[in-house]
């Protein structure tokens, strides 16, 4: 007889990395629907603009900690525990968040959520590197790197109809995804036991000091955040300036559904591509993109062709997405990954503070088509950064 059991774990007879990105799918879809909503559920609380703003900030700063005070739990861990605990958490966070009437109840929720969320990317970016093959990691950060940008494309347009009924449904309906989440993962009955450290340093500001002393790190952290500080422009100022055009909110929900397509067709090539014939290439041809198409929209009059010559961008963005975190884990020696990856991840945060910050002071004293010139400016230097990156091909890996 074929039960629903039976049928979920053909599903699952499939390779790890298969299993994992369509995990992170899942996931990710449950976050895509929740991140829609999230500001306004803030302001929900607050009823201000500058408070959401306090209180976002404070939660990327509670991210940048944990992710270094976390580092001997995850070296002494089981990263698939970690994993599935985390999933655990966050989904009955989401059902909580449905009833929580509180400020101080919900701060303190918020910062519990943010915690096991830096402890959700760190144990599955790992999960996925543990389950790689040396000459694959790229190719196989490209086929997880394709699966997340499909639930990011899906996510919104899904939270965008069951808004109409509340951010409430929304919630329960990130609950509900993230449920299938836990039942998948655990049903992929991975572990990690093989990637524990009994040994390991507890002491924040040393952790913190040992990550940045490498030049190699130092410089993969500021790859890594380049990516997230051009996001930050596209999600957050591309909106506004679309809607200052005066062509209508909905384009803006177009914009950012075409600006995830390239990145679905091609991350995978392009990852695929910089394991064979190594990152360097990879790495400035990606930003040397991006700060063209930059610098293109400036002189640009046209609001539909500036969007597309932004959408175009985004292919610039699937050579960086997969290929950052990858060449991460290449540079690293020994059984450092579960020491540093953590604090690693942390580049997304500073990096996308910073470009908020920096756009909004020059938007103070400048029209707003000088940001397209700063942030081609701010890739270009990225793109000039690569040029220092070491020289690792992965193919040529045993």
């Amino acid at each position: 007889m074929i039960t629903p059991n039976f049928l979920f774990r053909k599903i699952f007879a499939v390779d790890s990395i298969l299993k994992l990105s369509f995990i992170g799918l899942i996931t990710s879809l449950a976050f895509a629907m929740f991140d829609t909503v999230w500001a306004l559920y803030i302001d929900s609380f607050v009823g201000s603009a500058v408070i959401v703003g306090f209180i976002a900030a404070f939660l990327t700063l509670v991210s940048f900690v944990s992710n270094f005070l976390l580092i001997p739990l995850v070296e002494k861990s089981d990263k698939a525990k970690l994993y599935s605990f985390s999933l655990f958490v966050i989904f009955v966070s989401f059902i909580i968040f449905v009833f929580v009437k509180s400020v101080v109840v919900f701060i303190l929720l918020s910062t519990l959520f943010t915690v096991f969320n830096a402890l959700r990317i760190t144990s599955y970016g790992l999960i996925v590197k543990d389950n790689s093959e040396k000459r694959k990691l790229s190719r196989n950060e490209g086929v997880v790197y394709t699966f997340l940008n499909i639930s990011w494309v899906v996510g919104p347009l899904v939270a965008g109809f069951l808004l109409f009924y509340g951010f409430y449904f929304v919630f329960l309906a990130s609950a509900f995804v993230m449920f299938l989440a836990m039942v998948g993962f655990h049903l992929t009955a991975m572990s990690d036991l093989n990637n524990i450290r009994s040994r390991t340093d507890n002491n924040f500001f040393k952790n913190f000091k040992q990550f940045f002393r490498s030049k190699d790190r130092v410089l993969a952290y500021i790859l890594r955040g380049g990516q997230q500080f051009w996001w930050s422009f596209i999600y957050i100022f591309m909106p506004l300036y679309i809607i200052d055009q005066g062509i209508g909110v909905r384009w803006v929900g177009y914009f950012l559904f075409a600006i995830a397509v390239p990145l679905i067709l091609t991350e995978y090539y392009f990852a695929k591509s910089a394991g064979e014939h190594g990152f360097r290439k990879i790495f400035v041809s990606g930003f040397g993109l991006i700060s063209l198409c930059a610098f293109a929209s400036f002189f640009v009059g046209n609001i539909f062709i500036v969007m597309a010559i932004l959408v175009f961008a985004s292919f610039g963005v699937a050579m960086l997405e997969p290929v950052t975190e990858a060449y991460f884990f290449d540079i690293l020696r020994g059984k450092q990954d579960s020491h540093f990856y953590g604090p690693f991840n942390t580049s997304l945060y500073v990096s996308g503070l910073l470009a908020r910050l920096m756009a909004a002071v020059i938007l103070i004293f400048l029209p707003f088509e000088y940001l397209f010139v700063f942030f081609g400016l701010v890739m270009l230097g990225f793109g000039l950064m690569s040029l220092k990156t070491k020289k690792v091909i992965e193919s040529r890996r045993g």
